[in-house]
């Protein structure tokens, strides 16, 4: 395999800061030498979040082997996802007068035919699960844990407590159909819309304006590549989302 130069498309901050977090880690377990340093291992970590080239590829750029490679990604986006918001800090200070978008997505996967849990009837696809509560302007406010593609959005939203912490603090929730009996404060679109009256079709007009920046949560995490396509092992999904969501809070990798 033959290196080449290549540019990551990140800030230099970016890299700084993760640097700073890789560099507080080591002091912590105490670690004694590496071979690379730790803003390389940022570099190295951030390729892998931002391109999804593989670890053989990456490990022949930065001069390491696949294992050291593998140990350095996974060491990193431990040091991140460990900065992510939960549900609860991320809906600390919003009360009866906001609303938060909800909204969940399919981060694809390469699985085989055989891997029914994986599969989305949905997407027509395998993958996993992944649930937002974005601003009102589309700001990401939390990220879920993955779970398999098949799950139903109504489903994984109320095994992660959405509906519950929300309900508790009375807070307004926009959703799409998929989350159509969810109750509490969780407000969803009328069916059949074409045959409703007028008021009602305005309702629904309204609904979709005021749900639709909660896109660009998802846009945002995707400009990863490595979540538009994951080749990683199904378990480290939901660790690697929170790990971008950090990147994105810092507000230099969007």
């Amino acid at each position: 395999m033959v290196p080449y130069p290549s540019t990551l498309d990140v800030r230099h901050e970016l890299v700084e800061h993760v640097s700073w977090l890789i560099y507080a880690r080591r002091c912590e377990r105490r670690t004694r030498w590496r071979k690379l340093s730790c803003f390389r291992q940022a570099q190295l970590a951030l390729a892998y979040l931002r391109k999804n080239e593989t670890l053989a590829q990456l490990s022949a750029g930065f001069g390491v082997s696949e294992a050291t490679a593998w140990r350095y990604v996974d060491e990193a986006v431990d040091v991140l996802a460990a900065w992510a918001p939960g549900l609860r800090e991320a809906l600390t200070g919003r009360g009866e007068d906001d609303f938060v978008i909800l909204d969940g997505t399919l981060i694809p996967t390469d699985r085989v035919a055989a891997d029914e849990p994986y599969y989305s009837q949905k997407h027509k696809k395998h993958g996993m699960n992944v649930q937002v509560v974005a601003a009102p302007d589309g700001t990401p406010l939390w990220f879920s844990r993955a779970l398999p593609g098949r799950t139903h959005d109504l489903t994984a939203a109320r095994a992660h407590g959405v509906i519950e912490n929300c309900h508790t603090r009375q807070i307004l929730v926009l959703a799409d159909r998929a989350y159509q009996g969810a109750g509490a404060t969780v407000r969803t679109p009328y069916y059949h819309h074409h045959e409703l009256p007028e008021h009602y079709q305005q309702y629904n007009r309204d609904h979709a304006r005021l749900r639709a920046p909660g896109e660009r949560a998802f846009a945002q995490l995707k400009t990863w590549r490595l979540l538009r396509r994951a080749r990683c092992s199904t378990n480290r999904i939901g660790r690697i989302v929170a790990a971008v969501h950090t990147l994105l809070i810092c507000g230099y990798g969007g």
